[in-house]
């Protein structure tokens, strides 16, 4: 099949087209900068510019873009930067899309479980309702921007992703090497829950949703248990040998990452209904498996 992946070059969006690739899959990465080859076409998310000539003959388009959340202080600037990115950038796939004489049949859209906000102790999944905050209010307009998509007949499906455990980048790409150094800990009082999923799960469950014609609108992407802070930073200790002996406590966190902290010390305890009902099987279901398998490198 071709298929058409935003976010190419992403920690997500690199591991997928890894996994396209050897199975025998066409790939065509949206670049915004000059394509350097066939494999490459040009899109301009801010203008809503995508180069229609990419997209012809795509069964499928994985739309992944996005600034990353945790990368930068969350400024005004930066916080229009993050909505903006997601919503213009979704808004100019899904009606390039939803313009085609014959448009592909499948739209995955990235999304993020920060659509629930803090849920303290409240398991969530699909059907629960969206959260209150910044986070929240971006998740629902970015997924709403995929509305010229959906209306003009399809398959559209927003991959809710939880947090993906792995060495090469996000947030657990920071949290290795401070674990490493024997001075990683819990964040805060280490109650709050945090979903999770290891890389070769999220690409899995990526492909999952490209397959499953049955699958529309939210799906969850997390592992089917979620854990504490606590019980993660526990694991981190036991799998790489060293003390999790030490605490962050919120206040530093606070000072240390602004706004954003509210979201990393805020509680997520997420379940992947959808997934699980949809016939999916993790290969790597807990922590220290997960944890083991990031180690292993990006192919693990």
């Amino acid at each position: 099949m071709r298929i058409a992946v935003t976010g190419a070059t992403g920690l997500i969006g690199s591991a997928l087209g890894r996994s396209l690739k050897a199975d025998g899959h066409d790939l065509v990465r949206f670049v915004r900068r000059t394509p350097e080859g066939p494999e490459e076409a040009r899109w301009d998310p801010q203008r809503g510019y995508v180069d229609p000539e990419g997209l012809a003959g795509c069964g499928a388009v994985v739309h992944l873009a996005g600034a990353g959340v945790g990368d930068h202080r969350w400024t005004a600037a930066y916080k229009r930067e993050i909505r903006d990115s997601r919503v213009k950038g979704t808004a100019a796939i899904a009606s390039a899309v939803a313009a085609m004489a014959d448009p592909p049949a499948t739209l995955v859209c990235g999304s993020a479980i920060g659509y629930y906000g803090d849920t303290g102790d409240r398991t969530v999944d699909e059907g629960s309702r969206a959260g209150e905050g910044f986070l929240p209010e971006v998740c629902v307009e970015w997924e709403a921007a995929a509305a010229p998509a959906r209306d003009a007949g399809i398959r559209t499906v927003f991959a809710r992703t939880g947090l993906v455990v792995a060495a090469e980048g996000g947030a657990w790409g920071k949290l290795f090497p401070i674990f490493k150094a024997g001075i990683g800990g819990r964040l805060g009082n280490g109650r709050q829950y945090w979903s999770h999923i290891s890389m070769h799960d999220e690409i899995a469950a990526l492909r999952h949703l490209i397959d499953t014609p049955a699958l529309t609108g939210p799906v969850n992407l997390t592992a089917p248990e979620p854990l504490t802070n606590r019980q993660v930073t526990a694991a981190m200790g036991r799998v790489l040998h060293r003390p999790a002996v030490f605490a962050v406590p919120a206040p530093v966190m606070r000072v240390v990452l602004g706004e954003f902290a509210q979201d990393v010390l805020g509680s997520q305890r997420v379940r992947p209904t959808r997934l699980l009902e949809s016939g999916f099987v993790f290969r790597y279901p807990g922590i220290e498996d997960s944890i083991r398998a990031a180690l292993g490198g990006p192919e693990a």
